[in-house]
């Protein structure tokens, strides 16, 4: 992972650490910290900030977009 990859999960993690319960927030405390330093993280580090990203900042298919963009703009009429 390159670190543009690894500051880019960081940022896109800050707007959901609402979510984190306390140890994944001690966690991730840790990681932006280390990112700040311009560090690189070791390889479980980097495998627990992966896992954070896949289950707080879901992927959503173009389809899914595009069917919640119709029911928006279709109640609107």
């Amino acid at each position: 992972m390159t670190r543009a990859e690894q500051r880019k999960l960081i940022e896109e993690l800050r707007l959901h650490t609402k979510k984190f319960s306390a140890a994944e927030a001690s966690d991730f405390e840790m990681m932006v910290k280390r990112d700040k330093d311009d560090e690189d993280l070791d390889t479980l580090t980097r495998d627990r900030l992966i896992a954070l990203h896949e289950k707080h900042c879901p992927r959503r298919s173009k389809s899914e977009i595009e069917d919640r963009w119709k029911k928006i703009t279709e109640g609107k009429k």
